[in-house]
């Protein structure tokens, strides 16, 4: 079985921009969407509705939601200690296949960097049981991978300050983490030369968001892209959409 799974940061909630996330999601048809954000449930129905698909689930004032084509087995919040925000765990129904949404701290400076290095940990030691299984980890990361410069020029003036505070460079580990604990980057394992950007939409020079997968299960990884070409997406949110197609049976 062929899986489309959709991660969408839709920015405080999704409020007023709920007709272009629905032309976004329906131009990507995947099978199931995870939302950062989503703090509002009835904008995350409405999208559910407007979308065709027939599950969804979201907490008032949780960033962590979700909406289905498929029916889902399980889904539940996981709050490690320390996490700012939940995590979300979905098992699509007649699979064993669990998908983990995430949504790290935000703000670049190494204080924060090292806050979501603690919430990663606690996320990794929470499902350290399933790391066996084929599973996915997918959400806004709000860090940088190895290697990926930050051009803090381009920042807002109070983010610069913090960065200028953190010794004008910031030691990126989240990812690393990842990759140490035998995880592989969805989309630069498809993609060595692509910046995929995906932050902000009005000007893209930010890899924020990621899939990841046990490297054992690399191979099933068909499709991992950024949706920048859909015209309603630089309406619908701060963030464009991170599509992965895998085969999950």
């Amino acid at each position: 079985m062929t899986l489309k799974l959709l991660s969408y940061n839709i920015r405080y909630g999704g409020v007023g921009r709920e007709d272009h996330l629905a032309a976004v999601i329906r131009e990507c048809a995947p099978d199931l969407v995870v939302f950062q954000e989503a703090t509002r449930p009835q904008v995350v129905e409405r999208l559910a509705a407007e979308t065709g698909m027939n599950a969804w689930g979201a907490r008032l004032g949780h960033s962590l939601g979700f909406i289905s084509r498929l029916g889902i087995a399980h889904h539940e919040w996981h709050r490690p200690p320390g996490a700012r925000h939940p995590f979300l765990e979905i098992v699509p129904a007649g699979t064993e296949f669990r998908v983990f949404g995430l949504h790290l701290s935000a703000v670049h400076s190494n204080w924060t960097e090292r806050r979501r290095v603690r919430e990663l940990r606690a996320l990794l030691k929470g499902i350290e049981r399933h790391q066996e299984g084929f599973h996915v980890l997918m959400g806004d990361f709000n860090t940088l991978a190895p290697g990926e410069l930050l051009d803090a020029r381009r920042l807002p003036a109070r983010l610069r300050t913090l960065v200028w505070l953190s010794g004008g460079k910031i030691r990126w580990e989240t990812i690393q983490i990842m990759l140490d604990a035998r995880y592989v980057d969805g989309y630069r394992t498809l993609h060595l030369q692509e910046p995929g950007f995906t932050f902000p939409t009005w000007a893209p020079h930010l890899r924020l968001d990621y899939v990841f997968l046990p490297a054992s299960f690399t191979d099933r990884l068909k499709v991992c892209q950024v949706v920048q070409e859909i015209p309603a997406a630089a309406q619908a949110s701060d963030h464009f959409p991170l599509l992965a197609q895998l085969e999950v049976a």
